[in-house]
């Protein structure tokens, strides 16, 4: 039976004892790849670290950064015991663990620097049970998250640590990374024999997709396989076995999630078409569930195009009908279309913004009654009590329109909400609207002239 990537990888690391990304940490900036706006000359990140100036922080970026490693570097560098807690594994009681062995430390006079890993995982009173020490200085935090802080860390713990954002390394930064790990005889694979030539390693560095935790994983899993089968030379086919199946970065409901969803909608918003397309098929890629986008395609429907192109709508929501219908991949295609529909259509946000401002007014204006000429009178008593008295029937009125009627309670002036843009449909409809408008103007005259 054929051998998954997660199999070999577990066989790799019996085999060789550790992982070769854990090998290959670096311990010093010298080793160090990526994050150059943080740790090149002069720049914050770095001056923290050689100067040994600690101060509580917080790694946010993407897996297989560095975020672990650049803690571990921090402590390291300022000769302060390292202590690690991982929010997914651990508790209250390791929590409490690691406080009192960071106070035996403090008391001998020498530094802690406490690493949370995914600290975004811990509950807000999780968090809130650093706060003391790290006020006190019983240890420095240090906390990696994967997550915006903004949103998943306390208030509290976030006002006393700086953010440092880490970003995804690039092609050639895994492709430095590689080479280190294949060459390096001490800690990597230069001892092994293993032959594999730079187009095959640009292919483990783009399959990586920013992460050299996943890109040194892959090369392990290669040299796994070419131990395996007695062969130092890894084919094309190999690689291609190897990093079959892997798919960009994406994590349903976090940063990425939104960040890209937030790109699809504004990419179509302003009218790139290609771009609109792009997004769409990452989302896809990563395993975002269609559906969730075709709901979310519908509201660009109505949020951004609205009236310009009331097709727009029809289109969104039969795409959305036709997947449901046929399912991934097929259904996607007519997301795809749907998608590229709505990017080349006249825009308007006019209803979206008619809408917003007349809620506004309803909830700030008390429960104004409904005028009497507007009220229905099925019953006697309601039509001796005047409802429906003077409403006057439109399709009664020339070019059936009662110009001069008032629709809105009686004690509150008319209000324009809505104001079409010049942009398809809608600019026919403002002509009507600017018509309609004369008519009540001319109407209102003509009754005040009589009156007078």
């Amino acid at each position: 039976m054929q051998k998954n990537k997660a199999d070999l990888f577990a066989e790799c690391q019996t085999n060789t004892g550790q992982p070769l990304a854990d090998r290959l940490r670096p311990s010093s900036l010298s080793t160090f790849h990526g994050q150059t706006h943080l740790l090149a000359e002069g720049k914050p990140l770095r001056i923290v670290i050689e100067s040994g100036n600690l101060h509580s922080m917080l790694f946010w970026g993407p897996p297989g950064t560095g975020k672990t490693t650049l803690a571990r570097m921090v402590a390291n560098n300022c000769g302060a015991q390292f202590i690690s807690v991982s929010a997914v594994l651990s508790g209250v009681k390791e929590i409490r663990a690691a406080v009192e062995q960071a106070k035996q430390m403090q008391a001998q006079g020498q530094q802690t620097v406490l690493f949370v890993d995914e600290v975004h995982r811990f509950n807000k009173s999780q968090q809130d049970a650093f706060l003391p020490y790290v006020e006190d200085g019983t240890f420095i935090f240090i906390g990696a998250t994967t997550e915006n802080p903004s949103f998943e860390l306390n208030n509290a713990l976030l006002s006393r640590s700086r953010v440092y954002v880490l970003k995804q390394l690039d092609a050639s930064e895994l492709f430095t990374i590689l080479e280190r790990g294949l060459h390096d005889k001490e800690l990597g694979l230069g001892e092994s024999g293993l032959k594999i030539n730079d187009e095959q390693l640009k292919q483990l560095a783009q399959a990586a997709d920013g992460d050299a935790r996943r890109a040194l994983n892959l090369l392990d899993i290669l040299a796994s396989l070419a131990q395996a089968e007695d062969n130092k030379a890894i084919t094309d086919n190999l690689v291609a076995e190897v990093i079959k199946g892997g798919v960009r970065r994406f994590d349903k409901g976090g940063e990425a999630f939104y960040d890209q969803i937030s790109a699809l909608h504004k990419s179509v918003r302003g009218s790139a078409v290609d771009a609109s397309l792009y997004w769409l098929a990452r989302m896809l890629d990563g395993g975002c569930d269609p559906l969730y986008i075709a709901r979310r395609v519908v509201r660009m429907a109505s949020e951004d195009i609205g009236n310009a192109d009331p097709r727009a709508m029809s289109i969104a929501l039969t795409a959305w009908d036709i997947l449901e219908r046929l399912g991934s991949p097929e259904g996607e295609l007519a997301l795809a279309q749907a998608v590229s529909y709505l990017a080349v259509a006249p825009k308007s946000n006019a209803v979206y913004k008619a809408f917003n401002k007349v809620m506004s007014d309803v909830k700030q204006s008390d429960s104004l009654e409904v005028p009497l000429h507007l009220r229905n009178a099925p019953t006697k008593l309601m039509s001796e009590l005047n409802y429906g008295k003077e409403y006057r029937y439109a399709h009664d009125e020339p070019d059936g329109y009662a110009a001069g009627e008032n629709y809105f309670p009686d004690n509150m002036s008319a209000t324009q909400y809505y104001t079409p843009v010049g942009r398809g449909l809608e600019g026919k409809i403002a002509e009507k609207l600017e018509r309609l408008r004369a008519a009540d103007e001319a109407y209102r005259k003509q009754k005040q002239d009589k009156s007078s």
